[in-house]
């Protein structure tokens, strides 16, 4: 019987260490087995389909959207002469005038605090229907499901323009569109962290004689109130976003105020008033993480 090959690798004794792996015992090994160092071919040539696909995708979209670097280097110059009107940024020097632009921010943040709360209280019940562990009728619940995924598909921006022509302008349609944009999204996240939650506290109430209400109630409540919170919060702070773009198109608020400053090449106003949005938009970033350390009793979420 041929000699073992020193270099071949043996299992080590039982209360001994195994050697280190060295370079020269992977180079070994290698040359050994080269097929174990490398993907199979199908693996190979699939990965290469798809890397090929992607990259013939993406020339597709620059050849088609005409992305030259002759009108990125003209876009970027008028950006830069747009730039500069902006500074130094405009002062307003009279009551009238900024007390205006207060109220567009004021009418703004009502807007997304009144589509928020709508939509929280439209979409809380819904979760339930939508939860695995709580409605265990299996159409039912997969049908609400595809209703929460129907609801998401229209953007708020959409909604928005069809409730301007329902309502007409003003404040109304952006707290339409924006509550019934988040039916759908807080309705399946409230279900998803419905479905999420521990059943050891709903064995405790059970095991006590709780009703399936107070199941809900006592058990599964206190573990998904700090997060609809979060949730809460966070999707506020982004419809105050969604509220200034809202504004552009006739829902009322400071996106109205914006736009008329842009089409007036006020720049420089445009520019304040883009400054003030942002104050605002960090200063409920602020608040929303005090709230939550407050509530939820974790200080570094405040941070």
């Amino acid at each position: 019987m041929p000699a073992t090959s020193t270099t071949s690798a043996k299992p080590a004794p039982r209360g001994h260490a195994a050697p280190p792996m060295t370079a020269e015992r992977i180079a070994a090994a290698r040359a050994r087995l080269p097929g174990g160092f490398g993907a199979p071919l199908s693996q190979r040539l699939r990965r290469g389909v798809l890397w090929g696909l992607f990259l013939a995708l993406l020339a597709w979209c620059i050849y088609d959207f005409n992305i030259t670097p002759a009108r990125i280097a003209e876009g970027m110059g008028r950006l830069g002469r747009v730039l500069s009107f902006m500074f130094p940024p405009h002062v307003w020097t009279s009551w009238a005038e900024f007390s205006e632009i207060l109220k567009g921010l004021g009418e703004t943040l009502a807007i997304a605090f009144l589509g928020t709360l709508l939509g929280a209280i439209v979409a809380y019940p819904l979760s339930f229907l939508g939860a695995r562990n709580i409605n265990r009728l299996s159409f039912l619940r997969l049908g609400v499901r595809r209703g929460f995924d129907l609801i998401r598909a229209f953007e708020t921006l959409i909604l928005a323009l069809i409730f301007i022509r329902a309502f007409g302008l003003g404040p109304l349609p952006g707290i339409l569109a924006i509550a019934v944009s988040e039916v759908g999204t807080f309705a399946k996240l409230f279900s998803e962290a419905l479905e999420n939650t521990s059943e050891r506290p709903i064995d405790g109430v059970k095991a006590s004689g709780g009703s399936r209400l107070q199941q809900i109630r006592f058990a599964i409540a206190p573990q998904v109130n700090p997060v609809i919170l979060s949730i809460l919060l966070y999707n506020f702070e982004s419809n105050v976003r969604s509220g200034t773009i809202l504004g552009i198109v006739g829902a009322g608020g400071i996106g109205f105020l914006l736009s008329d400053r842009i089409s007036a090449y006020k720049w420089d106003e445009a520019w304040s008033i883009i400054f003030l949005i942002i104050a605002m938009v960090y200063i409920i970033d602020w608040l929303s993480g005090l709230i939550r350390a407050r509530l939820i009793g974790t200080s570094e979420l405040a941070k």
